[in-house]
């Protein structure tokens, strides 16, 4: 089912969304506050199951609407991919994968899981 972690930096709140394993597929930005933070994860819990993928690896993919995964090549020759939200904002980022099939293993996690997510605070 996976879990969101949810974590204070010395000024600033993140989350990451580990796999059952507890492998990191997924991370936030930074936000001011624990309260924007958990609306955070509650977007990416909203708007995974829904999001459809844009491969921006092929020059040619189709573009989706929003809420999308959006695919691409990461400066260090890996896949990556982010989640944007109905509004276009990044709501979460991936690691980087050593294919498509892998990154693509992760989304569908993700849209599988995500919205059933629980969230454990870090101490």
């Amino acid at each position: 089912m996976g879990k969101f972690i949810l974590s204070k930096t010395a000024s600033r709140f993140c989350f990451v969304l580990e796999d059952d394993q507890g492998t990191v597929l997924a991370t936030s930005g930074t936000y001011t506050s624990e309260d924007a933070c958990r609306k955070g994860i509650a977007s990416v819990q909203k708007n995974a199951p829904a999001a459809r993928v844009e491969d921006l690896t092929r020059e040619e993919a189709p573009r989706c609407r929003h809420p999308k995964f959006q695919v691409f090549q990461d400066p260090q020759g890996g896949i990556s991919f982010r989640l944007k939200a109905t509004n276009g904002q990044e709501i979460a980022r991936g690691g980087q994968y050593p294919d498509l099939t892998s990154c693509l293993a992760a989304i569908e996690y993700m849209r599988r899981s995500a919205h059933r997510g629980k969230i454990e605070q870090e101490n």
